[in-house]
């Protein structure tokens, strides 16, 4: 997935959610918004989220394959196993994103394949 923000601004965050990954658990996050021009490449594998830190926030997303919601799944986003760093501790989700399980219970078939 191929993150760009285009009218707005958010902390955008990917987390490596493949089992036995050297950085399993671990997170990266950015600020992107619709005047710097960046993008965020999320790899399979990893979990996707933001916090929309403007009023309004378009996000795009380029992808690899066609979404299909019953493989749709999710993790917690305050999950503290995870120590993301957000900008606020309070958060307004969807019904569905406020129902995602920490990543030690999330139903998660994502295996990291060593490159030897």
């Amino acid at each position: 997935k191929l993150v760009r923000v285009i009218r707005g601004k958010v902390f955008d965050v990917a987390v490596d959610i493949r089992k036995g990954s050297p950085t399993y658990g671990r997170w990266f996050g950015l600020e992107l918004t619709d005047g710097d021009n960046k993008m965020l490449w999320v790899p399979a594998g990893f979990a996707h989220g933001f916090y929309t830190l403007s009023d309004v926030a378009d996000v795009l997303y380029k992808v690899t394959g066609y979404y299909a919601p019953e493989h749709d799944r999710g993790v917690l986003w305050n999950d503290p196993a995870l120590s993301i760093t957000w900008p606020s501790t309070e958060a307004l989700l969807s019904p569905k994103d406020a129902k995602h399980p920490p990543l030690a219970q999330a139903d998660n078939n994502f295996v990291w394949e060593s490159q030897k």
